[in-house]
């Protein structure tokens, strides 16, 4: 853990190393337009500068960090079914953007809020210590190739930088479909003294995503890990 309130100094081994991987496409007029009128309230920019969550939210609640959520359908669903605590939702592709913010609109939330750019530099840079309910990751870029693995976000250090954001009892919950890098984040789980927990059963509040059905459809079991921060 870090000593510090705002620490500074890379979040990994090596700060060049990005764990995603850019796609851009043309964005269509819904989503363009829901870019355009909706971030001013909903949207937040990942510039690296201290976020006040009660400010943000216009409450103090619990609040979830999920990284990297798609196209948003689990976040919305998962956001619904939990009012009484925040989400700060981050992505970095903009059709995965302008899709949740559609979502919030359509379904009338209050209690999301999205952010675009490398969820590494809103943990590092602009959430303070102890100030997070969950993180949740689901079905992060596997990066299967073995050269790539160094590329994944679910490392120590990672989960260095998560513990010292989370309060007392607060968890990290990760799901994935591919069985190696479940067995690299149990292995770093086991390997850290802030955490306790390891694979648990599906949980029911989080819906069967996109990706879930694929993984499914093409045989890969996905593996849900919990951890709770000790």
């Amino acid at each position: 853990m870090t000593s510090t309130h705002w620490p500074a100094g890379p979040v990994g081994e090596d700060p060049t190393i990005r764990t995603f991987a850019m796609r851009r496409g043309r964005l269509g007029t819904a989503s363009a337009d829901a870019l355009t009128r909706l971030w001013p309230r909903l949207g937040v920019d990942v510039d690296g500068r201290p976020l006040d969550l009660p400010r943000l939210f216009g409450r103090t609640a619990p609040v979830v960090l999920e990284i990297g959520f798609g196209h948003g359908e689990a976040t919305a669903a998962m956001a619904a079914e939990d009012p009484d605590r925040d989400v700060l939702a981050v992505e970095v592709h903009p059709a995965g953007l302008a899709a949740l913010l559609r979502r919030i609109e359509e379904s009338g939330l209050r209690n999301v809020r999205v952010a675009d750019g490398d969820a590494l530099v809103v943990l590092r840079d602009m959430l303070p210590t102890a100030s997070l309910d969950e993180v949740r990751v689901l079905f992060p870029d596997p990066w299967p190739k073995a050269r790539h693995h160094k590329r994944r976000l679910v490392s120590p250090a990672f989960a260095g930088l998560v513990a010292d954001r989370l309060r007392p009892a607060g968890r990290l919950h990760v799901a994935t479909d591919w069985p190696h890098y479940a067995e690299q984040v149990l292995e770093v789980v086991r390997a850290s003294p802030s955490f306790a927990g390891g694979t648990v059963p599906r949980p029911a509040a989080r819906p069967v995503t996109r990706f879930e059905r694929r993984a499914l459809r093409d045989g890969r079991p996905v593996v849900d890990v919990v951890a709770v921060r000790v």
